[in-house]
């Protein structure tokens, strides 16, 4: 009786102390991870289906972050651009890249189209403004994206002719928001 007591008194030492290791907390955290296992949302974006796997505000990266993009069919990211550089590989479907042929001028103007498929891809510079679109009507988009400096920081447009004085800034991101807190200042 008393080995058993033992026994689930420790069973619950070991769940309170996974509870303290919240979505927001590396303490806790275990180096190996099941992707399945981890909090998925759509952030209010129909047809998206997000999962940090490894990001600056929920797991302390400080370079990268990596996340695992899923957009069923004839759904996209809004049109945008952030001050860090984009790398995505294709795992599964296909769709469209929209890339702004003059990220740098007053408005990111008519965008080049790229055709993006399973084992492609690709990279966007920073600042340049972009869109992906899961343009297959029969499958889902399926990418990793990796992004240099992080957290993010988007600024989204509603047309590719909207000046960048116009675009609305948005930061913390989407999946940062309930996890971010303001760095202490460093100075006197």
């Amino acid at each position: 009786m008393a080995g058993l007591c033992l026994a689930i008194f420790f069973a619950l030492l070991l769940l309170s102390a996974r509870a303290e290791a919240s979505q927001c907390s590396v303490k806790g955290l275990p180096l190996i991870r099941n992707i399945s296992e981890l909090p998925q949302d759509n952030y209010g974006r129909g047809g998206l289906s997000h999962i940090t796997i490894a990001g600056s505000v929920m797991h302390g990266m400080k370079e990268v972050e990596l996340w695992l993009q899923t957009f069923a069919p004839g759904s996209a990211t809004p049109i945008h651009r952030h001050s860090c550089e984009e790398v995505f590989v294709v795992l599964k479907g296909s769709g469209t890249l929209y890339l702004a042929s003059s990220s740098h001028e007053k408005y990111p103007g008519k965008p080049q189209e790229f055709k993006i498929y399973s084992n492609s891809t690709f990279h966007i510079p920073v600042n340049d403004a972009h869109q992906v679109w899961n343009s297959n009507e029969y499958e889902d988009l399926q990418m990793l994206v990796v992004i240099s400096r992080p957290p993010v920081r988007v600024f989204i447009y509603e047309d590719w002719f909207m000046p960048h004085t116009a675009a609305k800034f948005k930061f913390p991101y989407n999946w940062d928001e309930q996890c971010f807190q303001v760095p202490p200042k460093d100075e006197l």
